[in-house]
């Protein structure tokens, strides 16, 4: 069964709307970042924190992409993008953007590690709320 997290742009995250270019953009930024690692210690790091190739359908262009591995360890993760209604304590209601990460069935434990890692990678740039695998949140926005 498909396993989810959640990593929702609260109103005091860094941005209220994402697109899948800027959750993209998020990825090759890490991406880029591993590997300055790896240079730096002389080992090919980037390969191994990113195994996984940016892939997207036509029909799902602009609400979701999957990351995709042909390494033995990995296989997918799929990535998506979606709006939720909030009830305020005040009674009012508000949109609430949020980064779905779904762990198909045919994924691995290796791409359930990298997806957590990933996940708190998101959530700490933009400063989001996540929704752990296992149901437990983590706060990455300043909170009052």
């Amino acid at each position: 069964m498909a396993v989810n997290a959640f990593i929702k742009l609260v109103p005091s995250s860094v941005k209220q709307t994402i697109t899948t270019e800027e959750v993209k953009d998020l990825f090759h930024y890490y991406k880029d970042i591993t590997a300055k690692t790896g240079n730096q210690l002389n080992w090919q790091y980037g390969e191994s924190a990113f195994p996984y190739e940016i892939k997207e359908t036509n029909e799902s262009k602009e609400k979701a992409f999957y990351l995709y591995s042909d390494h033995e360890r990995y296989h997918v993760i799929l990535i998506g993008i979606d709006k939720e209604m909030i009830k305020e304590e005040e009674g009012t209601e508000r949109e609430q953007q949020y980064i779905q990460v779904t762990l198909p069935d045919q994924s691995t434990t290796g791409d359930k590690g990298k997806a957590n890692e990933f996940c708190k990678f998101l959530a700490k740039k933009l400063q989001g709320e996540l929704h752990l695998f296992n149901d437990r949140v983590m706060y990455y926005y300043p909170r009052k």
